[in-house]
């Protein structure tokens, strides 16, 4: 049975104040699934050595695809590692909007998380545009299947993909548990055809609003293992709520 999985991505936000409140408000909490913090860069030895003895792994929100070298102002896995990181976002929608990241380019990136032996959560999803087209399983399968030229299954299975409709990030709109279900099984038959064995270990995580009033209904879908938390991953009492919600 695969545990449920909650990463908490904190995007652009945080300070040294707001941090230490934070992590003081989170080691009070007994979490009940497998948890992940991804703070910005220069917060990762902060918020490390915060998250120190709770059970909570650290993670960051980007890397770069290149090795080590030439490559002003990108991150490179090896630093990720060194400063404690155990997992890294991948492809999230805001790096394919804004920053012009492309499926190989994502697929690049998982693929050097994963020879690393970082843990990736490699984001997908469709925009509005294409739900109203009728094209997201298209666009999601295409998005995958960019990952699986890179990486096997059974690789992937050590990290974890997160379904997250564009439409649903930040905007208080939420992809109903069985729209979310409906896609995330479509994942997992993708998957499947690759590996059935490692398609039903890999956790497929939702993200895209998720908020305590509404993550135990969406974790309760069968092919839901989990959420990778935006806004509300930065208050800790919330993001405390929503693991709950996954037990």
């Amino acid at each position: 049975m695969r545990r449920k999985l909650v990463a908490a991505n904190w995007k652009m936000n945080g300070s040294s104040a707001a941090n230490a409140q934070w992590i003081a408000a989170w080691r009070s909490v007994a979490s009940t699934c497998d948890t992940v913090v991804c703070a910005p860069f220069v917060y990762l030895p902060q918020v490390g050595a915060g998250l120190a003895g709770t059970g909570t792994d650290l993670g960051a929100q980007n890397l770069s695809e290149q090795a080590p070298g030439a490559f002003t102002g990108e991150v490179a896995g090896e630093m990720l590692l060194d400063v404690g990181c155990r997992w890294v976002i991948v492809g999230h929608s805001e790096r394919r909007a804004m920053y012009g990241e492309t499926n190989e380019l994502v697929a690049k990136k998982a693929a050097r998380a994963i020879a690393l032996g970082l843990r990736p959560i490699v984001c997908v999803g469709e925009t509005l545009s294409e739900r109203d087209a009728g094209r997201t399983l298209d666009v999601v399968a295409a998005q995958v299947a960019a990952v699986l030229a890179q990486c096997s299954v059974a690789k992937l299975a050590a990290g974890a993909l997160a379904y997250e409709p564009v439409w649903a990030i930040g905007t208080g709109r939420t992809a109903t548990p069985a729209q979310a279900q409906e896609v995330q099984a479509a994942i997992r038959a993708q998957l499947a055809a690759a590996d059935a064995t490692a398609a039903q270990q890999l956790r497929i995580l939702y993200g895209g609003s998720v908020k305590p009033g509404n993550a135990a209904e969406l974790f309760a879908q069968p092919d839901i293992d989990g959420g990778l938390i935006g806004g509300a991953s930065l208050v800790a009492a919330d993001f405390a709520a929503i693991c709950a919600a996954a037990k």
